[in-house]
């Protein structure tokens, strides 16, 4: 794989992985019209590479939440926090299993993608109407948990559907911006182990792969810093209308 096509597919993933904008709609759209198909092994690794920048965001709420599961102490906060990623991790492990086959058919379909991206856009708005009134629990984490099996759809941002499905619930802004990408962990990992049963080692071209996967973590730090400052701002649901644009693009140009 040629360096720029790494770096090109590195800063993609980079900044669609966790701005709400679908980094698998944008995958679907990239292979459609540019005819960039990237080896599985490369896809496992720009996942990596993002999902190192939520390491690097957060390792002072992972290790403590490693350190509450080491002592079984699920009373404190970090105890409570690892029962509720546990909880809402079951939806995404539940649909991943049984629907696979069908949900990865979904990545030839540039007309799904675009009415996703529709739903997407209309969903991220509503997060506008967020009124703060409770802290997370078991039930808002399951419900976060389910919108984040929705966002396995491409075209579906799944940092747009947990984020805004948080929000809606009345979870405060910082609280479940932390949980959105903390619950993402397992499910990111759980996905790629399933993959990489799949991948081809005769694919591995190591030095353009770990660039692109060195770009993926650095844009997906900064994303991560932008994110977070345009949800704390009130500014989060300005993404819907690129979603709505993008969408409408993608329909106009497959349907017309």
């Amino acid at each position: 794989m040629p360096y720029l096509q790494a770096i090109f597919l590195g800063v993609v993933q980079g900044l669609t992985e966790w701005l709400p904008v679908s980094s698998s709609g944008h995958l679907v759209i990239i292979q459609s019209s540019l005819g960039i198909r990237a080896p599985l092994i490369f896809d496992i690794l720009l996942h990596f590479g993002t999902l190192l920048a939520v390491f690097a965001m957060f390792w002072k709420d992972l290790l403590k939440i490693a350190l509450s599961l080491i002592r079984l102490n699920f009373n404190d906060e970090y105890g409570r926090l690892a029962k509720y990623i546990f909880i809402g991790s079951i939806p995404i492990a539940l649909v991943g299993y049984l629907f696979h086959d069908f949900l990865a058919s979904l990545f030839n379909s540039p007309v799904s993608v675009g009415f996703s991206l529709l739903t997407t856009g209309v969903v991220i708005y509503l997060s506008k109407f967020h009124k703060q009134s409770r802290r997370l629990d078991s039930k808002e984490s399951l419900l976060v948990g389910v919108a984040q099996a929705i966002a396995i759809i491409p075209g579906i941002s799944r940092s747009g559907f947990t984020i805004t499905t948080g929000l809606l619930r009345g979870v405060e802004r910082r609280e479940i911006f932390r949980y959105s990408f903390l619950l993402s962990v397992p499910a990111i990992i759980g996905a790629n182990v399933f993959e990489f049963t799949r991948v081809s080692w005769a694919d591995l071209e190591v030095g353009s792969m770990l660039v692109g996967t060195l770009v993926a973590a650095i844009v997906g730090y900064l994303s991560l810093k932008l994110l977070i400052r345009l949800v704390l701002n009130r500014k989060f649901h300005l993404f819907s209308f690129y979603c709505v644009a993008l969408g409408i693009l993608i329909l106009a140009t497959n349907l017309l």
